[in-house]
């Protein structure tokens, strides 16, 4: 084995967080649930793909957290009862048996909803409508509607929401970790983000009134379960209907943001970009993973962003990160820790397994993992 793999490969423990590599899968909504919310075998099927080929660290695909307004997509799964957490329970003890955690990661989906099983309606920081339209590969169609001003009263059950569903995910379903939900373009993304944020109130101004929330939700959601697992969060520039978005306010706002997390709190902070290893802002060298890790020097980070193979991986872990997760590589490669292992060529992903709906197909479960 390569000095490279060796250290993919290695394990990593800190933060509460022991894993027996450092390469993951990447959160990926794959909207297989029921129509009201709770898990199925066919989603059991596929993560636990991800066990058996030796992924240390799973997070799980975007789950909502109440409801009222949390929910994104059709088919996606809930922690917003009793029910179906539960759901989860015997699933989570097979891929811990199978020596793999899993991370529930935590999710307000906002002015970006495009299906909610209770509600009709959006709710946002600002009557702002979104850029772009609704992705149709997850049910969508047409424009984003114009969404309401959410209410001080609504942003408490916001928290109380994501509190709620990480006592369910830990105390009922059995959840390694939980990560919010803090990037690409949902709602808290949108508190935020300066776009989407015109607030004048104490959830809007600068950047360091705009990152409150999210910081609220890590210090509630920590205390809910009284630190009984790790917490973390997803930042990200780019949204799912705005690759190319920056924060205007480049090194400074990354200071802000990461600082800021860090003091919440966070146990781990999950950097997504689409290109991991690019400089996050034009004329510097930086990447958002080396900037984070320069304000958070004590949070656990972990890296996403186009980092399919071993060198790319690699050199994020050089570059500060601690785990690097892996979406479309994940897909492409279930077994991907074995291939680096063995110092075989990772598969090239297909995206037709995408389309025309982003579910979870027969076809896909009956991938052949390598020997």
């Amino acid at each position: 084995m390569t000095d490279t793999n060796s250290l993919i490969l290695s394990p990593y423990e800190r933060n509460g967080i022991a894993v027996r590599n450092r390469v993951a899968v990447a959160p990926m909504t794959r909207i297989s649930a029921t129509e009201n919310g709770h898990p199925t075998h066919t989603m059991f099927d596929y993560y636990r793909r991800f066990a058996e080929g030796g992924f240390g660290l799973v997070t799980s695909e975007g789950i909502y957290t109440d409801k009222a307004f949390s929910q994104g997509y059709r088919f996606q799964p809930g922690l917003a009862d009793d029910g179906q957490a539960q759901g989860w329970t015997a699933f989570l003890h097979d891929m811990r048996a199978r020596g793999s955690r899993v991370v529930a990661q935590l999710m307000h989906a906002g002015a970006l909803s495009q299906g909610n099983f209770y509600r009709t309606g959006t709710v946002a920081p600002s009557p702002i409508r979104p850029k772009g339209t609704q992705m149709e590969f997850y049910f969508g169609n047409g424009p984003y509607p114009e969404p309401s001003q959410i209410t001080a009263q609504q942003i408490d059950d916001v928290v109380e929401g994501f509190v709620s569903a990480a006592q369910r995910a830990v105390n009922i379903a059995g959840f390694d970790a939980v990560e919010i939900h803090g990037a690409n373009g949902y709602l808290l993304d949108q508190f935020l983000t300066a776009g989407s944020n015109r607030r004048t109130d104490r959830w809007g101004g600068d950047t360091k009134a705009r990152v409150e929330l999210l910081a609220d939700v890590v210090k509630e959601v920590k205390l809910g379960i009284s630190n009984a697992v790790p917490v973390g969060i997803r930042i990200s520039q780019g949204k799912v209907n705005d690759f190319t978005a920056k924060w205007p306010g480049a090194r400074a706002d990354a200071e802000v943001i990461f600082g800021t997390l860090a003091e919440a709190g966070a146990d781990f902070i999950h950097v997504t970009e689409y290109e991991a290893w690019q400089p996050a802002f034009e004329g510097t060298t930086d990447s958002l993973v080396a900037l984070a890790r320069r304000h958070a020097p004590d949070v656990t980070i972990i890296a996403n962003g186009s980092l399919h193979t071993a060198e790319r991986i690699a050199n994020a872990l050089q570059d500060g990160a601690d785990i690097v997760t892996t979406g479309r590589g994940a897909l492409a490669n279930p077994d991907l820790p074995k291939l680096l292992k063995d110092q075989r060529e990772p598969r090239t992903f297909d995206g037709s397994i995408l389309q025309p709906i982003a579910n979870i197909k027969h076809a896909e479960l009956s991938m052949q993992t390598a020997s």
